[in-house]
């Protein structure tokens, strides 16, 4: 089993199959628009930006089970993030990434780890094969996740 094995939705309802992103490095994450964390969508996007052709794409999943902090659709939270961060990165549905209703694609990456999805702006890095390769807690900022993408990407 791996990350490719699994669909998920775009905000416009739209499938899409990870297994499109056959050796992609990725960095998936859940987010929120009224976190304390939100600024984190400016380092995501510039570790896009630094990476992307080297092969990296991050994964954006709005979610709002941590304090209520992302209320508005799916397409109202990928307008705030382009218009407030830049983000051009993919963003789908917004999702449950823990309890009885989690996605199963977050059931996997936390069974993968041995984790627990604590907070927005948790994230998992996934090599080109789909294996998660590790998670980090809302409170590491992406760009020191740079040193761990690059060695995925070399």
């Amino acid at each position: 089993m791996s990350v490719h094995q699994f669909t998920v939705n775009k905000p416009n309802g739209d499938k899409v199959d990870l297994g499109s992103y056959q050796n992609k490095t990725l960095l998936i994450v859940n987010t929120a628009s009224e976190c304390g964390y939100t600024p984190q969508y400016k380092d995501l996007q510039a570790l896009y930006e630094s990476y992307g052709d080297k092969g990296l794409v991050v994964l954006g999943f709005p979610c709002n089970q941590f304090g209520g902090q992302e209320p508005g659709s799916a397409t109202e939270v990928e307008a705030f993030c382009s218009l407030n961060f830049g983000v051009t990165f993919p963003l789908f549905e917004k999702v449950e990434v823990k309890g009885e209703n989690a996605d199963p694609l977050f059931q996997y990456l936390t069974e993968q780890t041995g984790g627990e999805i604590k907070w927005n702006f948790t994230k998992f890095l996934v090599d080109g094969q789909g294996k998660v390769i590790q998670q980090y807690d809302s409170s590491v900022n992406p760009t020191d996740i740079g040193p761990d993408i690059e060695k995925l990407l070399a």
